[in-house]
């Protein structure tokens, strides 16, 4: 009777496949990973460093893992380099915006490249031992070897969203500001012009794309903020000018953000193609996705919280269910790209803004859809060739305007058929490209805009004359907006990262 000693071959081939190259070069196991945010705290600012282990799988329920790494989301997708189409797309025929996008995009690259160069491979040996080895069934290997990839996914499965702290944030979100209090209980009143600077803040290394004031009255001190510089930020815009918090959810640009109707979430997308609801205090994900295309639209429902509508990229408008993580509806129209969405009171109408431009393209710049259905009210709304990068709807009367390309905003009704009022016309200011946001003040006497050279420009409303043009930013103002509660507070932000308090 004689001992056999067997030779383990099947391991060394199993070890040598857990070895997978990526695009740059780059040996990955994706057995064993894990990706683990480590902040640090200090008095007045606030740093944090990832560590990164070679990238996992993710879980079976499709989410994307938060603090991932955006090198590895390009290699995944054996696309390096994404920052062409990125900048090339946004809004095409704007030679200033396609720059800009690409500028920033191409920085953020460079910068996630470095310390990457060189790439250094991993030879794995089949171990020496002496002796006799008791054999193992493969069948036994294979499940030891599942195990470490399931703990893993499990992690990455309830990963948070990277968060910034700043000094007694905690504190700051759940306050009652002291300038606020005495407005809760009265109605709001008459909107007058700004006219100083109250705080200037620029901590965001990117253009801001959006702002917007919380919607809940006792906590309206709150500002938040989404930037090219892939971070969405929370601050105490009321009393101390502060950056409460900083969520860096995603990988590319943040291009929208908006506050939930609680104002306890934030919904945010970008380019990345990925939607995130994040809880504010604690920075969990409560809804995560990833999509077939760049976001650049977001909506809540005005009567239902747990929906919203959701566009970019893509011919295709789709509305979620934050309960169930599933498309509720798809709205399908011939169009390239949807520049923004408006709800019309009650929710069940909405419009959407496109990108279409070409000479048959007036059934298409302004579309009313039916919400419940996801039928065609109206195609045949905006007549005139322009883009139209933004929506408001008036507080109290029902009419609506839009910002356009061709330097003025037009006003319609908001009942079918949705006619334009060719009597009035809100021109002066400079849109060139930009995705410059326009609002009314909550009195409804106002309308502001921003400008492309820097500059904000208030309207009467009834009349559609300038009351006053001010000068904010160096850069092109993208978005103003009125505080809800103290009056004639205002917000505004520009290409350069900058966002100004004024009353």
């Amino acid at each position: 009777m004689s001992l056999v000693a067997y030779e383990d071959s099947d391991s060394e081939t199993e070890t040598e496949k857990t070895e997978v190259s990526d695009a740059s070069g780059r040996q990955t196991n994706q057995l064993s990973s894990s990706v683990s945010c480590v902040q640090h705290f200090a008095p007045g600012s606030t740093k944090s460093t990832y560590e990164m282990h070679p990238a996992g799988s993710t879980g079976s329920s499709g989410r994307s893992t938060v603090c991932e790494d955006p090198l590895e989301r390009y290699a995944q997708n054996n696309n390096t380099d994404l920052a062409p189409p990125y900048c090339q797309r946004v809004y095409s025929g704007h030679a200033a915006l396609s720059v800009a996008y690409k500028n920033y995009e191409q920085a953020s690259s460079s910068s996630t490249n470095s310390g990457n160069g060189v790439s250094q491979k991993r030879t794995h040996s089949a171990p020496t031992i002496k002796g006799i080895r008791p054999y193992i069934p493969k069948r036994l290997r294979q499940e030891n070897s599942s195990m470490p990839e399931k703990e893993v996914s499990d992690q990455r499965r309830s990963s948070d969203c990277d968060v910034k702290l700043d000094v007694s944030g905690d504190q700051t979100l759940r306050k009652i500001s002291e300038l606020i209090k005495p407005y809760l209980g009265s109605k709001y009143k008459v909107t007058e012009v700004p006219k100083s600077l109250i705080f200037h803040m620029s901590k965001h290394s990117g253009p801001v794309n959006e702002i917007q004031w919380c919607p809940v009255r006792e906590q309206s001190h709150m500002l938040l903020s989404a930037s090219m510089d892939k971070t969405v930020k929370v601050w105490d815009a009321v009393d101390t000018s502060c950056c409460l918090k900083t969520y860096s959810c995603h990988s590319c640009a943040v291009r929208t953000a908006r506050w939930s109707s609680c104002g306890r979430r934030i919904l945010s997308g970008g380019f990345d193609s990925t939607l995130h609801l994040t809880d504010v205090e604690t920075g969990k994900q409560i809804f995560s996705s990833k999509t077939e295309f760049r976001i650049s639209a977001l909506k809540f429902h005005p009567t239902e919280s747990n929906v919203f509508i959701c566009g970019g990229f893509s011919p295709e408008v789709k509305a979620w269910d934050i309960r169930t993580s599933k498309v509720l509806r798809v709205y399908k129209a011939a169009v390239q790209q949807t520049l923004d969405i408006l709800f019309l009171p009650e929710g069940r109408e909405f419009l959407t803004s496109t990108d279409a431009v070409s000479r048959d393209s007036a059934d298409r710049t302004i579309v009313a859809w039916d919400f419940q259905s996801a039928a065609k009210i109206s195609n045949q709304i905006f007549h005139e060739r322009y883009t139209c990068p933004s929506l408001t709807l008036h507080p109290k009367e029902s009419v609506f305007v839009a910002q356009t390309n061709g330097n003025y905003m037009a006003l319609f009704s908001a009942q079918r058929p949705y006619r334009i009022n060719k009597k009035k016309r809100y021109e002066g200011h400079k849109v060139e490209g930009f995705a410059v946001g326009c609002e009314f003040s909550p009195d409804g006497a106002l309308l502001v805009t921003g400008s492309s050279d820097g500059k904000v420009f208030f309207y009467n409303y009834h009349t559609s004359r300038i009351i006053r043009t001010l000068s904010a930013h160096k850069e092109a103002c993208v978005s103003a907006v009125f505080h809800p509660v103290l009056p004639s507070l205002l917000a505004t932000c520009d290409w350069a990262g900058e966002i100004k308090i004024w009353q």
